[in-house]
């Protein structure tokens, strides 16, 4: 089971948890799991006017071993207009603009959409339970 959360936040609002929404989903193969504006295809949707997040911006998919991985999808702009790092533990990594990277099995952490264009950010919580 892959369990995440998602808190929108903005400017002096840092650490809030106001809004916070939640989904979940098994950890079968091809389960898939979508961060976004598009309301169609996320199961976890940012605010319509925060446009430095895509339509549909991550991606988390299980594989067929069971374990899970994000990726950062490409928009429809050659350049992101946004930041994306994975925070698990002490260790922090930046996800490249349509890289993937796989979550720890049985672990949590964060993953981190940082506007580059002011103070706000979408912070995905995970937690993968093994």
């Amino acid at each position: 089971m892959l369990e995440l959360t998602m808190a929108s936040v903005s400017g002096t609002e840092a650490g809030a948890t106001a809004g916070m929404l939640m989904a979940d989903a098994p950890s079968e193969p091809g389960a898939v799991l979508r961060v976004g504006r598009d309301g169609t295809v996320c199961r976890l949707v940012t605010p319509d006017d925060w446009l430095f997040v895509s339509r549909v911006h991550l991606e988390f998919l299980c594989g067929p071993d069971g374990t899970w991985q994000v990726t950062w999808l490409r928009g429809s702009q050659p350049d992101p207009s946004s930041e994306v790092r994975l925070v698990s533990g002490e260790y922090a990594q930046p996800l490249a603009y349509g890289g993937t990277a796989p979550l720890p099995r049985g672990g949590n952490g964060e993953i981190v959409i940082q506007d580059r264009t002011g103070p706000r950010s979408v912070n995905v919580g995970f937690y993968h339970e093994a």
